[in-house]
C-alpha cells in the first residue's frame, strides 16, 4: 500500500514539473520560422536541423550551424513521405518537400522535411511549381 502512495506522489510530482515546463514554453512564445530538417543539395548528404524563414525580401533555410541558404525563386516540385531509410534520420510522420531555387545560371535543389501541420505554411512560402503543359 505504501508503494502505491509513493508511486502516486512521484507521478503527481512529474506531472507538475511537466506542466510547469509547458507553461514556461507557452509564456516564452513560439520561435519564428518553420522548424524543419533539410538536405542540401537534394538526395545527397545528411539531414540537418534548421528553420525556414519567410519574409518580404526572400525565403531562406537557416541551419542551426552554418550559413543560411536563400531560396529565391523557390518552387516545390514534389511532396512525399520519407522512405524507411530516411525515417531513421527524420521523423517518420513528416513530409518531404523537394524544391528547386535560383536562376538558370545558379540553380540548386533542396529537400525540406516538415511535420504535416507545418506543410501548408511551407507550401505558401515555397509555392508548387506549375506542371509543364507545353510538352506533348
Amino acid at each position: 500500500m505504501i508503494e502505491f502512495l509513493a508511486l502516486a506522489a512521484a507521478a503527481c510530482g512529474v506531472g507538475w514539473l511537466v506542466r510547469r515546463k509547458h507553461l514556461q514554453r507557452l509564456a516564452a512564445g513560439s520561435p519564428d520560422g518553420i522548424p524543419c530538417m533539410a538536405r542540401h543539395p537534394a538526395g545527397t548528404g545528411r539531414w540537418r536541423m534548421g528553420r525556414v524563414f519567410t519574409g518580404p525580401d526572400a525565403v531562406r533555410w537557416a541551419p542551426r550551424r552554418g550559413e543560411p541558404v536563400p531560396l529565391r525563386g523557390g518552387r516545390a516540385t514534389g511532396v512525399r513521405p520519407p522512405s524507411v531509410k530516411e525515417a531513421v534520420s527524420i521523423n517518420p510522420g513528416s513530409r518531404i518537400v523537394s524544391c528547386t531555387y535560383g536562376s538558370a545560371g545558379a540553380a540548386g535543389t533542396i529537400e525540406i522535411a516538415v511535420m504535416p501541420l507545418d506543410l501548408r505554411e511551407l507550401l505558401e512560402a515555397v509555392p508548387r511549381a506549375e506542371p509543364d503543359t507545353d510538352t506533348p
